[in-house]
C-alpha cells in the first residue's frame, strides 16, 4: 500500500518525517496541504481513523486568530468545514501507511508504523 505523507512544505516536522522516510528507503507521496488542498471528504476520512481533537494543532497561529465563538462551537461536525477552509489547523505531518494513521512524527512510532 501507498504510504502518503500530508503537511505543508516548510514546516519544520514535515521535513523531520520527510527525511525519516527518505533515509529509511521508504517511497511516500507527499501532499501539502496549502498547494493541493483538502476537500470534505479527504478530512472525514482522517477522521473516520483519528479523532478531531488529536487532529486539531492549537499552538497553530491560525488557531489563535480563532474567535471566540469558533473555538467554543468546535466539535466534530464543525471542524470539518474550518480543516478544509484552514488547513494549518491540522497538525503536522499526518502520515497514511496501510492502515496505520499517525499525526505527528516521532522516530519510534515510525519505527513501529514501518517495522523497522
Amino acid at each position: 500500500m501507498a504510504t502518503i505523507l500530508y503537511g505543508i512544505s516548510n514546516c519544520d516536522t514535515v521535513k523531520k518525517a520527510q527525511k525519516w522516510l527518505t533515509q529509511n528507503n521508504i517511497p511516500y507521496t507527499f501532499n501539502d496541504f496549502r498547494k493541493d488542498g483538502l476537500d470534505h471528504t479527504l478530512v472525514q476520512s482522517f477522521l473516520n481513523h483519528l479523532t478531531w481533537t488529536d487532529m486539531l494543532n492549537k499552538r497553530s497561529t491560525t488557531y489563535r486568530q480563532l474567535t471566540e465563538q469558533q473555538k467554543e462551537t468546535l466539535d466534530a461536525e464543525t471542524v470539518i468545514n474550518l480543516f478544509v477552509d484552514f488547513p494549518t489547523l491540522i497538525k503536522r505531518p499526518l502520515l497514511i501507511h496501510d492502515t496505520h494513521y499517525q499525526v505527528g512524527f516521532k522516530t519510534d512510532n515510525y519505527q513501529k508504523i514501518f517495522s523497522l
